[in-house]
């Protein structure tokens, strides 16, 4: 039943609001699901419907959506101090004592922070980062970036460049820095007839070598890669991909950034992807999982051989001309680093590592389904691809139609995932138990089954 402050509400979303990732035309005409308050793994709508929030909001509420500790944090800091800045010198307790718990988690090569407000920021201060870096070191044509399909950076001009997906591109001009993508490490999709996971795994570092030549290592500042890809659709790289990667960016000194904006912080059940995938990277970037999203927050933590060269610089020229008004605010910098206790008190890392295996198994039983092409995924991070023919993996056409409608009956189902095309993807907070996995599998099914017979009506199968 709508009641009349949803239904004011969502007239005037409808005629005020333009949506991130939305059709405004559809919009106008269905509307938002306003949600109203949170409870643990659970989200409730205006109207007092009940959801399980199985991608964390967006892949990023570790701790569940009402946890006091982070609003008394937050509450504590305004009162004390609700805003300053960390320009000329200037500092505050939160944003210090933050960044020493960020070189403490991280690996131990990994010893300077600089903060923005999102991933999105992050990944463009990486850019403007790694080109200072180069132009210190007398390198000025050492500035194009490899990154892969289907990967996700962010959007701004230069992480939306760094970005391998085609909406985030189309009619927005982008690319518009000098970056390359190669091809997406994900087996199942993108492996030729024939080809093992191994011969696959080499195809796509001669591809990487190759790139490298032809442009000219001279000319390749960095390679930057989530080490498990997210937004794309969930893909978990073949084994040998990333220590492969890493050897080649060892060989041709280009600088190696791990974006773990998805992955940090618990995710694939180790601290970072980096940890997971067995690979050491230049630069980490955070954001998402490190307050829990109850504030915007990203760290950049980044290893001392690079500090020193953009250190050295600053000395130079008199200034590190980059920095935004809330880079390190001190209310999000004690909500992130309340955040981080409380992962590290409830072992919340330990929690993902040991559902990883009932979560992963659970939904890899619909692999049989007629819909389901491949069940992938690791620690608590998955997906299911809906194909229109199994044997031959043949997407549906139009792909997303399938992946709309499954969206919008785990919704009617009381689940919330993320429907990316026709693959649909699960990346529940870390606070799940063994009883909220299960249920979470259980209605996956559910959803499957409806959306197969709505896929029989329409003529799809």
């Amino acid at each position: 039943m709508t009641t009349p402050l949803s239904n004011s509400l969502h007239i005037a979303d409808i005629s005020t609001t333009l949506h991130p990732y939305t059709d405004a035309r559809k919009h106008e005409k269905q509307g938002p699901i306003v949600i109203d308050r949170g409870e643990g793994i659970h989200v409730y709508d205006s109207n007092g419907k009940k959801y399980i929030e199985a991608l964390s909001g967006l892949w990023s509420v570790a701790v569940g959506f009402n946890e006091q500790r982070l609003c008394d944090a937050a509450m504590a800091q305004m009162q004390k101090l609700p805003y300053y800045h960390t320009f000329a010198h200037k500092s505050h307790e939160p944003s210090i004592r933050l960044a020493e718990k960020l070189v403490e988690m991280t690996p131990e090569h990994l010893t300077r922070v600089f903060y923005t407000s999102s991933g999105s920021e992050a990944n463009d201060t990486v850019v403007k980062m790694v080109w200072f870096y180069n132009n210190a070191l007398g390198r000025p044509e050492k500035k194009k970036f490899l990154a892969r399909e289907k990967a996700y950076h962010g959007i701004t001009v230069a992480s939306g460049s760094l970005t391998g997906l085609p909406y985030n591109h189309k009619h927005f001009d982008l690319p518009a820095i000098p970056v390359v993508h190669l091809t997406c490490p994900h087996f199942y999709r993108f492996g030729q007839d024939g080809e093992t996971e191994a011969e696959f795994t080499q195809r796509l570092l001669a591809e990487a070598e190759e790139t490298i030549l032809r442009e000219g290592p001279e000319t390749i500042a960095a390679f930057i890669g989530e080490p498990v890809m997210g937004a794309g659709g969930v893909m978990v790289p073949p084994e040998g991909y990333w220590p492969g990667i890493e050897a080649l960016c060892r060989k041709y000194d280009i600088l190696l950034v791990s974006d773990e904006v998805i992955n940090g912080f618990g995710r694939l059940g180790t601290t970072f992807g980096c940890e997971k995938m067995g690979f050491k990277p230049d630069i980490l970037v955070t954001s998402k999982q490190l307050t829990s999203s109850y504030m915007p927050l990203a760290a950049i933590v980044f290893s001392e051989a690079v500090y020193d060269v953009i250190a050295d610089n600053t000395h130079a020229i008199g200034t590190f001309g980059h920095g935004y008004t809330a880079t390190g605010h001190p209310v999000a910098t004690a909500v992130g680093l309340e955040n981080l206790k409380i992962i590290e008190e409830r072992d919340l890392i330990g929690n993902a590592a040991r559902l990883s295996g009932p979560f992963q198994e659970g939904l890899r039983k619909y692999a049989d389904h007629p819909l389901v092409g491949e069940v992938r995924g690791t620690g608590l991070i998955a997906a299911l691809e809906m194909v229109a023919d199994k044997e031959t993996k043949r997407p549906f056409d139009p792909v997303g139609k399938l992946g709309g409608k499954a969206f919008e009956i785990g919704h009617e189902e009381g689940l919330i995932c993320r429907n990316l095309g026709d693959t649909l993807a699960l990346c529940p907070p870390l606070i799940i138990t063994e009883d909220d996995a299960a249920e979470i599998v259980r209605i996956m099914g559910v959803i499957l089954d409806r959306t197969l017979e709505f896929a029989k009506s329409e003529g799809m199968v």
